[in-house]
């Protein structure tokens, strides 16, 4: 009997221990499979944004990309935070927001889309603490040496050739001028300077006159109303001077929504804005209700291409059928996502242009990696994309097809 007892202890035991063993381990396993990583795989990515004020599309990519992987507060892996407006006075406050996202632990990622003024400062400061971090800068506006020796990769439009196909574009859509609006600040940062003289240079080859016409910087004392109000001012008396075949440009984000209005009453021509986007300017300019096809692009496209139109501006206006900066912040953070998940490589430019193509189905990239002008050494951690033009009215112009002159790569 007594063995009898033993035995059938035992039995109970091990089936307890089974029992135990099959309820702890489907919990866990039910995580895994709602979260898509175990707990040491786990990891956290920061986005660095402007606020809406500045430039919109940023912002907005970095809350879809929130929406795709969640929030960090909420059980999700991606950490937002945005800096100041006034980025260029208030410097100490962007690196400290940068910097901050680094305190932590399962931070391993940080995107910084617009990489303003205090990024590279940053990135250096993260780097003393927490080289573990991929650090990934999206439109530089500092040194471009000096990005790409702090970071991991660098992304920016490709502004050397698209100062030629902006010139080609505004051809092509029946411009006899060009005129470029700026301001010091940005006539400062090399990619824009060179963009403006490789544009010039265009125009004397494809036959447009070229004008640069200055404007007040929103970061001065007259802010971003006061820069937006000149241009509001000043159109009326530039489009009389160059004429209504005239394409405007402008470097400023927060400048494109009150030229566009201009643009579409004057009947002159706008080719993109500087950084592209169906949203950067024109819903604004034209009251254009975008809530319900918030995140959708090509919904986006389809109603501010039937304003456009129906407002006169068919023909006479593009941008790119994607936002550049949207989907550069969603891009960046998914990109980054994929190498500390080991499917992509720092160094694949193959894998960053599939980030890119995941977030802006049916449309046409190409892209280089920087070089030095100085040196002639191409920037392996430096990415230039561009994206093929759509004409609102007409379609895409297929720039991304065109071949480009070699001279227009050494204007310096």
């Amino acid at each position: 009997m007594k063995k009898l007892v033993a035995f059938l202890l035992t039995v109970v035991m091990l089936l307890s221990f089974v029992s135990c063993g099959q309820k702890g381990g489907k919990p866990n396993e039910q995580n895994n499979q709602q979260t898509g990583q175990t707990e040491e795989k786990k990891f956290h990515i920061g986005i660095v944004t402007g606020t809406v004020a500045q430039s919109e599309d940023e912002i907005r990519g970095a809350e879809a990309f929130i929406k795709e992987y969640g929030d960090v507060d909420k059980g999700g892996i991606v950490k937002h935070v945005t800096y100041p407006d006034n980025f260029m006075q208030e410097q100490e406050t962007t690196i400290a927001q940068i910097v901050g996202l680094a305190d932590d632990p399962l931070m391993k990622v940080i995107v910084v889309n617009q990489s303003v003024p205090g990024t590279v400062a940053a990135f250096k400061k993260i780097r003393e603490t927490r080289p573990d971090i991929l650090l990934l800068a999206g439109i530089p506006q500092e040194d471009p040496n000096m990005v790409e020796e702090a970071s991991d990769l660098v992304v920016d439009a490709d502004n050397i050739k698209r100062g030629y196909l902006m010139i080609l574009a505004a051809k092509k859509m029946g411009a006899k001028t060009f005129v470029h609006i700026s301001f010091p600040r940005h006539m400062s940062i090399e990619l824009l300077s060179r963009r403006r003289k490789i544009m010039e240079e265009a125009c004397k080859d494809l036959g447009l006159k070229f004008a640069f016409e200055t404007a007040p910087d929103p970061m001065s004392d007259v802010g971003i109303s006061g820069a937006q109000q000149f241009i509001l001012e000043k159109m009326p008396e530039w489009v009389k001077k160059y004429g209504k075949d005239t394409a405007f440009f402008c470097t400023n984000d927060a400048q494109t929504e009150p030229l566009l209005k201009r643009v579409a009453e004057l009947g002159a021509i706008f080719v993109e804005p500087d950084l592209p986007s169906p949203i950067m300017g024109y819903p604004g300019a034209f009251g254009i209700d975008l809530k319900a096809e918030a995140g959708n692009w090509p919904a986006i496209l389809k109603k501010v291409e039937e304003t456009v139109v129906a407002k006169g501006g068919g023909k006479r206006m593009g941008t790119w059928a994607y936002s550049f900066n949207y989907t550069t912040t969603e891009a960046l953070a998914e990109f980054g996502k994929r190498v500390v998940e080991g499917t992509a490589k720092i160094d694949s430019f193959e894998d960053l242009m599939k980030c890119f193509e995941k977030y802006t189905p049916g449309a046409q990239w190409n892209g280089s990696h920087y070089v030095d002008i100085a040196t002639g050494t191409e920037k392996k951690k430096y990415i230039l994309v561009y994206q093929d033009t759509y004409v609102l009215g007409l379609g895409y112009l297929g720039q991304t097809k065109e071949t480009i002159p070699e001279k227009y790569n050494n204007i310096k």
